[in-house]
């Protein structure tokens, strides 16, 4: 079965949320998202976008996509993270996660960054023994931190 790797257009969002809903539910977070089709429509494709996303069509329906977006670190300089890739669970097994990962590499490649940096979860063992084996390295010695929503509001309130 063949598919093609475009760029996503404004259009592409409201299935880009569908499998960014996917996978949530695969990483056990099916209630985290609250991001919108709107919003990713007005933070993707706004006068100063905040994310570039290829996606994977398979018949013109899209079945994949990788979503990322430049970063600068204070020890390598420009860099991209990568915030999610995903294939819908019906067509994993045919490279299309393989492809995708391979065009965000060719994409940072191409402009000059000196690293491409992602989240894996730890029990996500496929997917961490791929990245090895294209030569990625894990982290393990460092822990994710973020702080969201109400804690941000409750942190602020105390100052």
């Amino acid at each position: 079965m063949s598919f093609t790797i475009r760029e996503a257009i404004k259009e592409d969002m409201s299935e880009v949320l569908s499998l960014i809903k996917e996978l949530a539910h695969f990483e056990k977070e099916t209630e985290a998202v609250e991001v919108t089709v709107e919003d990713l429509e007005n933070d993707g494709f706004g006068k100063i976008p905040l994310f570039n996303c290829f996606v994977a069509e398979i018949d013109s329906k899209i079945v994949g996509m990788a979503l990322f977006y430049s970063r600068y670190s204070t020890w390598k300089g420009p860099t991209i993270h990568l915030e999610d890739l995903i294939v819908t669970e019906k067509k994993r097994g045919l490279k299309i996660g393989s492809a995708l990962y391979t065009k965000v590499i060719e994409f940072g490649y191409n402009k000059g960054v000196r690293r491409i940096e992602w989240a894996v979860l730890d029990w996500n063992k496929p997917a961490i023994d791929f990245y090895e084996k294209t030569g990625a390295r894990v982290l393990r010695d460092w822990d994710t931190v973020h702080i969201e929503n109400e804690a941000i509001e409750n942190y602020i309130n105390s100052l």
